[in-house]
């Protein structure tokens, strides 16, 4: 079932807030479950959003978020600042700092090394394609580890997904179609591996529940024990994840 309700034809898809002195887009979303109005910062970073239920007006959105606009500004000060892919920034890989290292050939694989015990990742090609080829790389190690977790736990099920796609998802880590195509962050790849495990771990009881309910819980838990240490994780550092690219 589509829990949110459909936008009404008078509907802005957002509003404008003055922040700090700087104007910040907020989202503006009914949600037919609601009974109130809610303000969140997506685990991505994007957008604050402002959900409404299906039958609140447009002034009260705005007087809500106008009269949450302290807790707005004290949240989005929060939020992590992006990190570009450039020679000689470190970023997470499978949680361990790795330096990325621009290779002197034109031409080449991207690759780990290390430099006196710093794990590099090093990417071949001139510095305005390395964003672009750090990224493929990392999205197909995300790929090969995923479709190694989504294996073994397919296997525990006794079930199997159609198909696997890695993505730049923001609203979720990943997610899993009627079909039983699964798809993925690639800044799982990022997280430490037991998280990977997890999601993988998620969406693969998703094969045998397509719900949230106890029995889907329960199947999660029977793939992996560690449950809810790693949505707590999720839950404290999933927006870290996103700064990177």
């Amino acid at each position: 079932m589509n829990f949110l309700a459909r936008r009404r034809s008078d509907d802005p898809d957002h509003l404008t807030l003055d922040i700090d002195g700087r104007p910040v887009r907020v989202a503006l979303k009914r949600n037919a479950r609601a009974t109130r109005y809610s303000l969140r910062i997506p685990a991505s970073g994007g957008d604050p959003v402002l959900s409404m239920p299906a039958r609140g007006s447009l002034p009260a959105a705005r007087d809500f978020a106008a009269r949450h606009s302290g807790w707005l500004s004290e949240k989005l000060a929060q939020v992590p600042q992006p990190v570009c892919f450039a020679a000689g920034i470190e970023i997470p890989l499978r949680d361990v700092a790795h330096l990325i290292a621009a290779g002197e050939a034109r031409r080449g694989t991207v690759h780990l090394s290390q430099d006196a015990g710093q794990p590099r990742i090093v990417v071949p090609g001139g510095e305005e394609h390395l964003a672009r080829r750090l990224t493929d790389w990392l999205k197909r190690e995300a790929r090969a580890d995923l479709g190694a977790a989504v294996a073994r736990h397919a296997a525990n099920l006794g079930s199997k997904p159609t198909g696997i796609t890695v993505r730049d998802t923001r609203s979720r880590w990943g997610s899993c179609s009627s079909s039983g195509r699964l798809s993925f962050s690639w800044r799982l790849v990022l997280a430490p591996p037991e998280i990977l495990d997890y999601v993988a771990a998620h969406e693969v009881a998703h094969l045998a529940e397509m719900n949230h309910s106890d029995r889907f819980w329960r199947v999660t838990e029977q793939l992996f024990p560690e449950t809810p240490r790693a949505r707590q994780w999720l839950r404290d550092h999933g927006m870290q994840l996103h700064r990177y690219g």
